[in-house]
């Protein structure tokens, strides 16, 4: 698997999620099996580069490569400039977002809502392109199958942007009306990879390797992009990776491992946000590990109430201690939808 010049160890992806795939994150989804990440969305505007917000997303301190920033914004030359910018502070890949469905993204017509204004989408597309170009630096794009039911544009969009350049295209099976609602569809996805030469890439409710496995099979995609499963399951990318190369079921980990990743996950958090930021933005991984577990609700609302690093991280310690103790392997998740579970809970901590 490629982008560019870049060798991939595999074909599963890490999906870009505002609020959750920075830099720790990534990291540990990469550890546990994840053959590619791509950052959280960043503005091309100027004046929010040197945000507080901007600034840890675009903090890849001791990060793997190819390191994958991605973009989002609404003019063509503002947009190439914010490429050049992330291109000399590191990036290797630019990704351009013409899929995030939030409101405050598409009530500026950036995101999804790119894919009404399809001249403008190509404008962008030929901009960023031709400002990485020079530097080598391969470009992808990420999109939705269209903005709704009636105008689903994916395809004409996606031979648009490969005649345009770009190197990799995702797109989540999805309109961007229906947000994270209802079942992804992988027809789209299918009509596009047969049309393109580029790679494609399937994004959508892939929650398992039997899933997965499958949205290959329906779409002939070159890799698959997972976001909602792994949170609180990072380690589901070498699940599926085990299962794509083997065709079996790789044991579940240990509960005592699962405790080591996390911790570690948690001292990493910390060193890129500080304790006052960390501790509060630690809590939604939290609950998502520990939500469907046996005591897990009770956990996470007193979690809520812990202002001190050190008291959360040893808090998390002995709940996962005393977990392991009952079980040694990691509890499969009991919740009906794992997926709508920790949509919810995502939304639930952004609402809050």
């Amino acid at each position: 698997m490629h982008i560019g010049p870049h060798e991939l160890p595999n074909r599963l992806f890490v999906a870009p999620m505002a609020g959750v795939t920075d830099r720790a994150f990534r990291q540990l989804c990469r550890r546990l099996g994840a053959g590619h990440a791509v950052s959280e969305m960043v503005s091309s505007q100027p004046q929010l580069r040197d945000s507080r917000k901007t600034r840890h997303r675009l903090n890849h301190q001791g990060e793997p490569g190819p390191i994958a920033v991605q973009i989002a914004g609404t003019e063509p030359q503002v947009m190439a400039e914010a490429a050049l910018f992330n291109i000399d502070a590191g990036a290797q890949i630019i990704d351009i977002n013409m899929g995030c469905p939030a409101k405050k993204v598409c009530n500026v017509w950036a995101g999804s809502a790119l894919m009404r204004d399809e001249p403008l989408a190509l404008a962008i597309v030929e901009a960023v392109v031709a400002a990485c170009a020079p530097r080598g630096v391969p470009v992808t794009l990420k999109m939705r199958t269209g903005w709704c039911e009636a105008e689903r544009n994916a395809l004409r969009l996606a031979r648009a942007a490969e005649s345009a350049g770009i190197a990799l295209l995702t797109v989540h099976g999805r309109t961007r009306e229906q947000g994270y609602k209802g079942a992804a569809e992988y027809e789209t996805i299918a009509a596009v990879k047969a049309a393109l030469r580029i790679p494609v890439v399937a994004n959508g409710d892939i929650d398992g390797p039997e899933k997965a496995a499958a949205v290959l099979a329906a779409t002939g995609a070159d890799a698959l992009m997972i976001g909602r499963a792994a949170q609180g399951r990072p380690w589901i990318f070498g699940e599926i990776d085990h299962f794509l190369r083997h065709g079996e079921h790789r044991a579940p980990p240990a509960t005592q491992a699962v405790r080591g990743w996390l911790l570690a996950h948690l001292d990493d958090h910390y060193s890129l946000y500080g304790e006052h930021l960390g501790v509060r933005s630690a809590r939604k991984h939290i609950g998502w590990a520990v939500h469907a577990l046996p005591g897990g609700g009770t956990f996470r609302a007193a979690m809520n109430r812990i202002d001190s690093a050190r008291a959360q991280h040893e808090a998390l310690d002995h709940f996962l201690g005393e977990l392991a103790e009952q079980h040694p392997s990691w509890p499969l998740p009991t919740a009906a939808d794992p997926l709508a579970a920790n949509q919810a809970l995502f939304e639930l901590d952004h609402a809050a």
